[in-house]
């Protein structure tokens, strides 16, 4: 399994806040300390702000912030509103055209292993992510 850059970046956003609490951000500055696109973190903003994570204020002192303080965030739950399609083969999707469907024993076996990872992502949260925020601070260049 492989998750899209989209929710790597939906994550390195939130890790981005999480280590200024307090302080709005700007998309443009998430962008430049990492070397993303504006338009691809406007897209991931656009989500986590939809989705209650982030909240999103324009204008002069606008910018961004966590929604939930980090403790709150689970990795699970970030995965499951930041990736479309967690079919992991054909046969988890509407569209499923496999003649083997029926009487397939991978199919258990492969949402036993979706389940088990999601799970393991839920026991986690971005506090977990940001326990060294000076560390991740100075890997961002950014002052304390």
């Amino acid at each position: 399994m492989r998750l899209t850059y989209f929710t790597d970046y939906a994550f390195r956003v939130l890790i981005y806040l999480a280590v200024q609490p307090g302080r709005r951000c700007t998309i443009r500055e998430i962008s430049e300390a990492y070397g993303i696109s504006r338009a691809h973190l406007m897209k991931v903003v656009n989500l986590l702000t939809r989705e209650g994570l982030v909240i999103a204020q324009r204008g002069p002192h606008g910018g961004l912030m966590l929604a939930l303080p980090p403790e709150e965030l689970r990795l699970g739950d970030v995965v499951r509103k930041t990736e479309d399609d967690l079919g992991l083969v054909e046969c988890f999707r509407p569209e499923n055209q496999c003649r083997l469907t029926p009487s397939c024993a991978l199919i258990p076996v492969l949402a036993r292993a979706l389940d088990a990872f999601l799970a393991e992502l839920d026991k986690h949260t971005l506090a977990e992510l940001v326990r060294e925020p000076v560390s991740v601070m100075k890997l961002l260049d950014l002052r304390s």
